[in-house]
């Protein structure tokens, strides 16, 4: 980062006010009446009500729009554990992303644990407040007990970020570019390099949209994952193939998708030329991608390539996916966001990158003309339709997989 970017940025966070998030109050509160209603003695009617039915808190109570960004810092961007409050600033920007995007409120929550039972509990305890918890920055494999266990102890969705929405949104390129490509996901041999949250949650939607487990290669720091390591932990156990292959090199010979969720520089132009032709590169470190987008189109002219940066085509970004999969899924209380809500989330993404894109989005992204092709397989962040495609996707999936008590039509009664 330059230092003229370096000093942008903590100005940008610094003035005219610190931070990035504030509190809006969405009564009125000017008069005296106003005030006996927004609380004593008015207060005491809604209190009685939801006492008598836990229900009444989405009628009486920000409840219905309001999501947790909680997280302890143990994994924040590339940065690593630097702590809860360091955390602070991305859990506001992800609190801002839910606003501007969905019109979701956000309280952050920066919790100064790292034993998991202990943060467990504290989200347990903190729950009743929130119709959703999303999970942020919890290194792994923590992450995943974590998430586990609020899921179950929880009866309104709790979603690691980290894992599923950077899962979805790999999984809803790679189906476009497999297409573009000529390929199949049940054919295809796939190499992740990072076997943290991200790979892992993305290594099983990849599972259940239909790619083949013995065709999928996880490597991590030390190699590629195999069955006779000795070193793996449960999740890294469930990808540990009976192969001769034992580093990234071996992997990617022949392979058709390379999946990077790890760091700078990992893959080199040698491991490039060894991929299957019309290869399928997701380089998503940030900000130094797996391989930088010039080397890579130098050494290959058949490839699709995406990054996790906005400065290049394809931006793999999980803002393309989570503020709306919150919003379906409390637009028709959804007790949990689950399989087949993920996979509508998928699909609904894959299809809107193929419909013809709007002058409004050619002109916020500064783009003269974007269609379906190589350097468009996932829509633009200011696409304003990702809102509606999905999450009435994902809302009308709760609904049918039997987590959502209310019908689609009846989610304007929330309001």
């Amino acid at each position: 980062m330059t230092e003229d970017l370096r000093k942008a940025a903590l100005d940008y966070h610094a003035y005219p006010k610190p931070g990035k998030i504030g509190i809006t109050i969405t009564k009125p509160t000017d008069t005296q009446q106003d005030l006996s209603l927004a609380y004593t003695p008015g207060v005491a009617e809604p209190v009685k009500e939801i006492a008598k039915h836990s229900e009444a808190a989405y009628k009486y109570t920000s409840k219905g729009n309001l999501v947790a960004v909680i997280t302890n810092g143990t994994a924040v961007l590339g940065l690593g554990n630097v702590g809860a409050l360091a955390s602070k600033p991305v859990m506001e920007g992800k609190a801002a992303l839910f606003k501007h995007f969905a019109g979701i409120d956000v309280f952050d929550i920066e919790i100064d644990c790292n034993d998991p039972a202990d943060f467990i509990e504290t989200v347990v305890r903190i729950s009743p407040t929130f119709g959703g918890i999303n999970l942020e920055d919890i290194k792994a494999p923590e992450c995943f007990a974590i998430e586990k266990a609020l899921r179950e102890r929880l009866n309104i969705p709790v979603f690691h970020d980290d894992q599923h929405g950077t899962a979805i949104v790999i999984a809803a390129g790679l189906l476009n570019a497999l297409t573009l490509q000529g390929k199949k996901l049940e054919e295809a041999t796939i190499v992740c390099a990072g076997a943290g949250a991200a790979g892992i949650a993305s290594m099983d939607l990849l599972i259940h949209l239909g790619a083949r487990p013995d065709h999928l290669f996880m490597v991590d720091r030390t190699g590629v994952v195999h069955s006779e390591r000795q070193d793996l932990n449960e999740y890294k156990q469930a990808y540990a193939l009976k192969t001769d292959k034992r580093t990234l090199h071996d992997a990617l010979v022949g392979a058709d998708v390379f999946i990077g969720v790890s760091g700078p520089g990992v893959m080199t132009s040698d491991m490039l030329l060894a991929m299957a032709p019309k290869p399928i590169v997701f380089a998503l470190s940030n900000p130094v991608p797996e391989i930088m987008p010039e080397i890579a189109k130098k050494v290959r002219d058949d490839l699709i390539l995406a990054t996790g940066r906005s400065d290049f085509p394809n931006q793999v970004n999980n803002a393309l996916c989570f503020p709306y999969i919150f919003k379906g899924a409390l637009d028709v209380r959804a007790s949990c966001i689950n399989e087949a809500m993920k996979l509508a989330a998928v699909h609904a993404l894959k299809d809107l990158t193929r419909e013809s894109v709007p002058q409004a989005v050619l002109e916020a992204s500064h783009q003269e003309s974007l269609e379906f092709g190589f350097d468009y397989i996932l829509p633009k962040l200011v696409d304003p339709r990702l809102c509606e495609k999905v999450s009435t996707a994902v809302a009308k999936a709760a609904i049918a997989s039997g987590v959502a008590p209310l019908e689609f039509s009846d989610k304007e009664s929330l309001i």
